[in-house]
């Protein structure tokens, strides 16, 4: 021992006699102990320390019972006794698996033994329970915190005591004889705190103490079975003696056989020749008869594993082994814990259960507590069920609630079962108490139904009902026995599982033949997936039209073009409160009027078409306010005989076949329930499977040791599968035979007459089957379900079985199948499968022709003739398609929802991966998160500049110059300063446009009639002379031409490699690398279409890939000085224009907002008022004028000099001399046109912009309409 322990221990006192004499310091001492307990290593040293020296027996106790005088001693020796008595579980947490910590292990318990030992004293239950009783004669108001800590202590120090497990090898002992579990509990009797505990489970102001209670009665009753406690100072009955006469009878049976077998196998007279014989027709490993070398009258016994060594079963192979069984204590114990039975139940056991069970539903309880509470129900209902049976001292526990309360837990417990492998045989445990517990439910119930009173059997028919109603109820143990694993789950369990099953069948049976019709629940929990429905799209025959028509026109023209007022009201085209968008809503109405026009509802089409038209007013779509009748009748034959697109309806759910195919692509589960017809007989029919014939087969094997009623519920269930369902076969395995030749070969045969009977019929149905069907052993060695079954007894082939048969083909049938197929095959039908079937009939499926066609060897393999999935058939992306999708993608990049609103705009639809792969293979994007659908934010921040630029994108993607008013608007200061705020963060959207943009954006708006021509294979870059000035003065020559070289080697490179990748520029010296941090030289980057890093896990600009040779090098020469205008300059009016021009906006940047407005109105009014000028004969031919900036309009209009000023003054407000230089380059045509010199092969650089553009405009014009 610990020398600072041992000095400890010794300064507690010292025990003369029978006299306890405490020292002084007796209190600091039992402290400091409770101290070291605090800080005890692993092995739990302190704890083995203290036992080892038996300061429990020898100070602890002799204190309390000498000196409980002294409170806070007293106090101080029940907190270190309840420390010291903790179970070695909680010590160590689990049965250690290290040898050394397995040995404290032991230790500890060995000490917690003898504790239990010391406590099994009156004297110490009376100090115990004397101040329990003076502490609960405290009110609630007088008692501190201290008393109720103190009487929590005391009730944990008997739980721990109770806990404590006994020594099955010091206490050897047989029933009735006393052991120290037995002392114990007579000791709580003698000193009465059996009653302090009854007061405790009964008391309204004591219900904080409910759990505590409810664990040390279930520690009183360990070991006890009910029907011992019940028979308890009662003679024996009728029944008990017969049951032990039958036992005695087939002990006397079995010893009489054993005599007679010795006899016959000892001679009359002893030969000295032990033996050694040749056994004919047995072969040996040698292929050589069998020697055996033993006497003859043993060879029954032969085998050929005799002498083989036993192999060793893994340890998770093992079957679990059953708990430690009961024992009968002794007669005075078993009448004491009578009394206590009777008395708990009359006062206290609905009380407390309602609390427990309060307690568990709301979560106050410990883990795991919910354990007791399912002991409690089983033991004190089975005690009831004996003693007399009373259904109002259960009434609390006999409930529904009760029932779906364990069915939830033993759910729970099989889930966990298999999920926590480690502790499975602990869960397992569980759902055993959970089981006895619905076991005892289910007789209690089946004993109300025996009561003389008509109340209590109209309550059990009412409980029964909800039972068996409930799908959850009937299922449980067809679950719990198909998944009965004998590794995890001890043979009593089984046992229990089986005789409930049996009770449960045998009131269901009862319970439906006094009723015609039972109506039960039915859920059926089916996986289906989200499939997109067909479109379901309306008749589109002509003929079908216009009869539909002319019925229609008919029948309004005769009511004069009037509807009723009930027409009117029940028409609502809009829904306010719908979460679909209004122009969903617009294009809904439309359909709904064709719908209604099909349906020949011609009223309530031309009513939802007033209606609408009153909603939607603009653009006449629904015609306009003063239409005509007749023109309403043009419009619904319109409608009528449009080809509308269609949402997907709704999906219904449907009844589907239960074996047919899913389509599916997203798994959801749904619980359909719904209302059947029970068949009892088809309930049992579920039972037909060897998931649940096999357990009952194992338990079968242990006939011997089971208890007759056992016996009898393993052989009616045989008995119902075998002739009730005359599904005899089930049973034709070897195991199941193996045991019924014990049976019948059991010397005490006649205590198993029924499993004999049965096994006597089983065998000879078997032999007539094995008459018939030579292949009948064979099927021995196999479980069998339903439909092997069926071919086995009525033959194999025929119909009618549970599984489905294949039917063999003729030799007819093969030649036609051969003759059809080659002739499909030569006519190159797409499918010769789909085109045979309808010529052979609706006999044979498309796999079984398949598979003939395989075994005929016409096709290598079934691969071959596969189905063809059907696509879209759109595999290439074409020029213009990808030009669509550039612009598309620049017109809502900056949307919350980029990709679905391209999905939606684009003309050639398909699938989401496929624009996603595409986008990323152009370069548009570098990350699919991109393309991700962005979330709502509020309304300020980077999502309102977003909304800002996308609202600006769209409106230069228009095509439309900018109107009086948004141009004033500008320069009157309307929204400047955001646009000026948004250019200093450097997000300004036309600082973000690359060179083709730009050209995209001027040559839309030229009108696309005339195409500007450009050499192959050349590109210009965009106009960024004031750009390089400004860069070249600020010192930054050196990186312009590190930037210039990298464009001409990528375009190089391109050329050779015929490939196109991201290239990053990475700026390897330092005036570079200053250079890309500058603000300047980031906005010439992107006006040269080169691209930012575009996450945190890029750091260098790049190249894009989707800048093809010609343009990067028309980007480098961009950066040439002296090669920014092309040959060829504008017009002189042109250039006197723009004079004209700059010097207004200048006059407009040094006067007031007012001065400004009025000097552009003048200036607008002048160039509205100025004749265009007048096309001659000799002007020069359209391929010349291709590099003046102004192009024919097809209707003869000179647009580009009136749309210019839209483009170039949008930022007048900001940089003024800026503006001017770009103004000036956007005059110029010299980034837009290169002239080749030819006349024939001339190409447009905008020519699909235009087309793009184009498009753009009559997706706005459809979406207008």
């Amino acid at each position: 021992m610990n020398c600072e322990v041992l000095a400890t221990c010794s300064a507690l006192g010292y025990l003369e006699g029978e006299t306890y004499h405490k020292e002084a310091d007796c209190l600091e001492s039992v402290k400091d102990l409770i101290r070291y307990l605090r800080h005890e290593d692993d092995a739990r040293d302190i704890r083995q320390q203290l036992g080892a020296g038996h300061i429990l027996q020898n100070d602890l106790l002799p204190i309390i019972s000498q000196h409980g005088g002294d409170k806070p001693l007293f106090d101080a020796c029940i907190r270190l006794m309840v420390n010291l008595t903790q179970p070695a579980l909680l010590c160590f947490g689990k049965v250690p698996d290290d040898p050394a910590l397995r040995h404290h292990f032991l230790q500890v318990t060995s000490y917690l033994q003898a504790y239990k030992e010391a406590f099994a004293s009156e004297k110490v239950f009376g100090v115990l329970s004397e101040t329990l009783y003076n502490l609960l004669q405290l009110d609630w108001e007088q008692r501190q915190e201290e008393d109720n800590l103190l009487v929590e202590r005391i009730l944990l120090l008997v739980r721990n005591v109770l806990h404590v497990p006994a020594d099955p090898y010091e206490e050897k002992n047989v029933d009735d004889d006393a052991s120290v579990h037995d002392k114990l509990l007579w000791a709580v009797h003698m000193s009465g705190f059996d009653d302090l505990v009854k007061f405790l489970a009964s008391a309204q102001s004591e219900q904080q103490w409910c759990m505590h209670v409810l664990e040390v009665v279930s520690l009183l009753f360990r070991d006890q079975t009910p029907e011992a406690l019940v028979s308890a100072g009662h003679a024996r009955s009728t029944q008990e003696k017969s049951r032990d006469l039958t036992e005695l009878e087939v002990l006397r049976q079995k010893e009489q056989a054993e005599k007679r077998s010795r006899t016959l196998q000892r001679g009359t007279r002893h030969s000295r020749f032990g033996g050694t014989y040749v056994v004919a027709g047995l072969k040996a490993v040698g292929n050589e008869d069998v020697v055996y070398h033993r006497g003859i009258h043993n060879f029954k016994n032969y085998s050929h594993d005799a002498g083989k060594a036993v192999r060793r079963v893994h340890k998770r192979h093992r079957r679990a082994r059953d708990s430690e069984g009961q024992r009968r204590s002794a007669l005075n114990v078993r009448l004491f814990l009578r009394e206590f039975c009777v008395d708990f139940l009359e006062n206290c056991y609905n009380h407390l259960m309602y609390l427990v069970k309060e307690g568990l539903i709301r979560e106050q309880a410990q883990q795991h507590d919910e354990t007791y509470f399912l002991w409690a129900l089983s033991f004190f209902m089975a005690f009831n069920r004996g003693n007399g049976f009373r259904a109002d001292l259960v009434s609390e526990t006999m409930s529904i609630r009760a029932f779906h309360f364990i069915e939830r837990n033993i759910t729970n417990y099989y889930e966990m079962m298999l999920t926590d492998r480690k502790e499975a045989t602990s869960w397992s445990r569980r759902m055993h108490l959970a089981l006895k517990a619905y076991q005892e439910l289910l007789l209690t119930v089946n004993e109300m139904d025996r009561s003389r009173d008509d109340t209590i059997r109209q309550s059990s028919n009412v409980i029964k009902s909800n039972i068996f109603y409930m799908m959850e109820y009937r299922e449980i143990f067809l679950t719990l026995l198909r998944k009965y694993d004998e590794t995890k789950q001890p043979q009593s369990f089984l046992r229990d599982l089986v005789e409930s099953t049996h009770l449960f069948l045998r009131m269901l049976e009862r319970f439906c033949k006094g009723r015609n019709n039972l109506m039960v629940q039915k859920k059926k929990v089916r996986k289906r997936r989200n499939r997109p429905q067909k479109k379901s799209t309306p008749e589109t025959d002509p003929e079908v039209l216009e009869e539909t028509w002319k019925i229609v026109s008919e029948e309004l023209r005769a009511a004069g073009f009037q509807l009723s007022a009930g027409v009117t009201e029940a028409v609502v085209p809009f829904d306010a409160a719908s979460e679909v968008s209004l122009e969903d809503q617009r294009s809904q109405t439309v359909v709904r009027v064709q719908d209604a026009l099909m349906a020949r509802l011609g009223p309530e089409a031309l009513g939802l078409l007033r209606a609408a038209r009153e909603v939607w007013p603009e653009g006449d779509v629904f015609g306009p306010a003063d239409v005509e009748p007749e023109d309403e009748l043009e419009l619904l034959k319109q409608i009528l005989h449009a080809t509308l697109p269609r949402s997907a309806p709704p999906e219904v759910p449907a009844e589907e076949d239960e074996d047919g195919p899913e389509y599916e692509e997203e798994e959801l589960e749904s619980v359909q329930v719904s209302e059947t017809d029970f068949n009892f007989l088809d309930f049992i029919k579920r039972f037909a499977q060897p998931a649940i014939v096999r357990p009952y087969v194992l338990l079968l094997k242990t006939y011997s040791t089971n208890s007759p009623h056992t016996n009898h519920c393993i052989a009616r269930m045989l008995h119902r599968l075998a002739v009730d369902l005359k599904m005899d076969a089930l049973l034709y395995q070897l195991s199941v035979f193996s045991a019924f030749n014990r049976i019948l070969s059991d010397p005490a045969a006649a205590a198993y007459k029924e499993l004999g009977t049965f096994a006597k019929f089983v065998v000879s149905r078997f032999l007539v089957v094995a008459a018939r069907n030579d292949k009948a052993f064979i099927e021995l060695l196999f479980w069998k379900n339903v439909g092997t079954v069926h071919e086995m007894t009525e033959g194999y082939g025929k119909e009618g079985g549970g599984s489905k048969t294949k039917v063999a083909w003729t030799e007819e049938e093969e030649e036609e199948l051969r003759s059809l197929f080659l002739e499909q095959r030569d006519s190159e039908v797409p499918d010769p499968v789909e085109a045979l079937l309808p010529l052979l009939g609706a006999t044979r499926s498309r796999r079984q022709v398949v598979l003939q066609l395989v075994h005929m060897g016409l096709v290598e393999s079934a691969k071959q003739l596969k189905k063809h999935k059907v696509g879209t058939g759109i595999v290439l992306w074409t020029e213009q398609q990808e030009d669509e999708l550039e612009m598309l993608y620049e017109e809502f990049k900056d949307s919350d929802d980029v990709l679905g609103n391209m999905l939606r705009k684009t003309t050639a639809k398909r699938s989401r991966a496929r624009v996603v792969d595409k986008l990323l293979s152009m370069g548009l994007v570098s990350e699919r998160r991109q393309l991700y659908k962005k979330r709502s934010g509020g309304s300020g921040g980077p999502r309102k500049t977003a909304a800002k630029g996308s609202g600006k994108s769209s409106g230069k993607s228009s095509g439309n110059s900018m109107t009086e008013e948004d141009f004033l608007a500008d320069l009157t200061g309307e929204g400047a300063d955001e646009d000026q705020e948004e250019e200093e963060e450097g997000s300004s959207e036309s600082d973000e446009e690359t060179f083709e943009e730009r050209r995209e954006r001027v040559s839309s708006s030229d009108g696309g009639a005339r195409r500007r021509t450009q050499e192959p294979g050349v590109g210009r870059g965009p106009d960024v002379g004031p750009m390089l000035h400004s860069l070249k003065q600020e010192g930054l020559a050196g990186p312009l031409l590190w930037l210039q070289n990298c464009l001409n080697r990528t375009a190089d490179d391109r050329e050779d490699d015929c490939l196109s990748q991201p290239v990053p520029l990475v700026p390897l010296s330092e005036d570079n690398e200053d250079a890309m941090e500058k603000r300047s030289f980031k906005k010439l980057l992107r006006k040269l279409g080169l691209r930012g890093p575009a996450n945190e896990q890029e750091t260098f600009w790049r190249i894009p890939e989707r800048l093809s040779p010609a343009q990067l090098r028309g980007a480098a020469a961009a950066l040439t000085p002296g090669e920014e205008l092309p040959a060829g300059g504008p017009e002189p009016q042109e250039e006197e224009e723009e004079e004209e021009e700059g010097e207004v906006v200048r006059e407009v940047g040094a006067s007031s907002h007012e001065q400004r407005s009025e000097a552009i109105r003048a200036l607008l009014l002048a160039r509205k008022r100025k004749p265009p000028p007048k096309e001659t004969d000799d002007s020069p031919p359209v391929e010349d004028r291709a590099e003046t900036p102004v192009t024919e309009s097809p209707h003869g209009s000179r647009r580009s000099k009136q749309e210019k000023p839209s483009v170039k003054r949008r930022r007048v407000l900001d940089d003024e001399d800026e503006d001017e230089d770009e103004d000036e380059d956007m005059a110029s045509p010299g980034p837009l046109v290169m002239d080749s010199g030819g006349d024939s092969d001339r190409e447009t650089v905008a020519a699909p912009a235009k087309r793009r553009r184009q498009a753009a405009l009559i997706d706005e014009d459809d979406e207008d309409e």
